[in-house]
């Protein structure tokens, strides 16, 4: 059983489930939580922390701290699944043709921004403690 759960795919469709549903449960948390404005802050949240912890889990196996198999749970599995480029994409042609132009350079230019320094920073941060 144990090689079963150890199979590669095993390890990425687990944490790809996790990923999903920690994704769903933020886009219905955040709007409930943050100030009610018109604007994808949910996805661009979870593509910010997916983004810290691919970089985190990357620089912690190349520093080898941690092992193929957690590469695989956390960056492919669990950050792919959390993280979501289409929905960033949908959200960003929605604010685009309801007219909102500066929202949506505000949603790329953020998600640009925070999501590249969030990876270097995870990155910076596994290779450092790894």
């Amino acid at each position: 059983m144990r090689a079963l759960l150890m199979h590669p795919y095993a390890l990425v469709f687990f944490g790809g489930g996790a990923g999903s549903l920690l994704r769903y449960v933020t886009g219905r948390f955040v709007p409930a939580t943050i100030i009610n404005t018109p604007f994808p802050k949910a996805i661009l949240l979870v593509n910010i922390v997916a983004s810290f912890v691919l970089g985190a889990i990357v620089g912690l196996v190349m520093s080898k701290s941690a092992s193929e198999e957690a590469r695989l749970l956390i960056g492919v599995g669990f950050c792919g699944g959390l993280s979501t480029f289409s929905s960033f994409s949908y959200d960003t042609v929605v604010l685009i043709q309801t007219g909102r132009f500066g929202a949506a350079l505000l949603n790329i230019g953020l998600n640009l921004v925070f999501c590249l320094t969030a990876a270097a920073g995870g990155l910076w941060l596994g290779q450092k403690i790894g």
